[in-house]
């Protein structure tokens, strides 16, 4: 239930610094009246934060088995377990299949090319170990590569992997693939929620969109896709966490089938019309979002105070909370992130 806790401006005091991401200025961590984990906690589960979060107040977390294993490795080359190669590409920061040939031509060859590993015999524990998290962020783990098209993708490579969607011929064995996917997705969440009590949630991958448009239909969103996804979110959701997504490109059309598919978030890039989205979806799903734009260089003190009063009041209408996301940092100048959040903890507190 959520508890009213009135405004002061001691909770302005900055207690500490949370790095800045891309490059950006940090956020003050201030003397806030609860956590940022309990502020995240109430924005997803009663829609109604004490402010508005910024997106690095909560903390997103890797695991070397996990991104050895089933993802593109942390920053070297590496062979996953399914045998494709992925290959670092330091100038861009991430990692692509190795040109070549890839491991399946046609989807109906994946029960005798594709083994998913046995992740019981992998020591969990000792990973676990190594993390300290700490209890008053937010904590979510980062599921790279996904369980669906980016990782039909890195069996076919894209252009078959689009194809394969609309061949009849592919159709049964694409939706028995994605079966076996995510039965195994449930696995992996199984081994982290028992290995990372305090995990709070999964962010899951699965881009869908090019710069201009995305890369298949409606039809075939909720042929293939969504009723996985929502099998997968209803199983991270039975152990208690939340579930976002990480989708890259023009998805807006699409965000229908993220709702059904029970994704908690959505932090979209910004050639998506977050306006039209937060005002039609924004009781269904949790945005991150970015404010209109203005330069932080020669805009005043004053025109950045007003400019993020005029976000948090379009942005934190009643039941539709949003987070100020990564697409949003080049605004997070130390005036811009304090008005956010004497504005927003005052309106969360009417």
């Amino acid at each position: 239930m959520f508890r009213k806790i009135p405004y002061v401006p001691a909770e302005l005091k900055t207690v500490d610094e949370l790095p800045g991401m891309f490059g950006r200025p940090a956020t003050p961590l201030r003397n806030f009246p609860v956590t940022p984990r309990e502020n995240m906690m109430a924005l997803y589960y009663e829609k109604h934060p004490f402010w508005m979060p910024v997106s690095n107040e909560g903390k997103m977390i890797g695991s070397a088995l996990y991104s050895d294993n089933l993802g593109r490795g942390m920053g070297h080359d590496n062979t996953d377990s399914f045998g494709i190669e992925w290959e670092y590409i330091a100038t861009v920061g991430g990692s692509i299949v190795r040109p070549g040939e890839p491991l399946l031509a046609d989807v109906n060859e994946w029960k005798e090319k594709i083994h998913f590993p046995d992740i019981d015999t992998w020591d969990w524990a000792s990973e676990a170990e190594k993390v300290k998290l700490d209890g008053r962020f937010p904590y979510q783990i980062s599921l790279v590569n996904g369980f669906w098209f980016e990782r039909l993708i890195s069996f076919m490579d894209f252009a078959p992997a689009a194809m394969a969607l609309v061949d009849e011929d592919q159709e049964e064995a694409i939706l028995e693939l994605f079966q076996a996917s995510t039965d195994f997705a449930c696995k992996v969440i199984d081994k982290l929620c028992e290995n990372y009590p305090m995990l709070d949630g999964f962010n899951i991958h699965d881009d869908w969109g090019s710069q201009k448009a995305p890369f298949f239909s409606d039809e075939i969103a909720y042929k293939f896709f969504v009723p996985f996804m929502k099998q997968l979110t209803g199983h991270i959701h039975k152990w208690g966490r939340y579930a976002t997504l990480h989708s890259c490109g023009h998805g807006e059309d699409r965000v229908q089938c993220f709702i059904d598919g029970g994704f908690d978030e959505w932090d979209p890039q910004v050639m998506n019309d977050i306006h039209a989205l937060y005002d039609r979806y924004g009781d269904k799903i949790v945005f991150g979002v970015w404010p209109d734009k203005f330069d932080p260089e020669t805009a005043t003190e004053e025109e950045q105070r007003e400019a993020a009063r005029a976000f948090v009041r379009q942005f934190n209408q009643p039941g539709k909370p949003a987070i100020l996301g990564h697409y949003g940092a080049w605004a997070n100048t130390p005036a811009f992130l304090e008005e956010v959040y004497v504005a927003s903890r005052k309106l969360y507190c009417e």
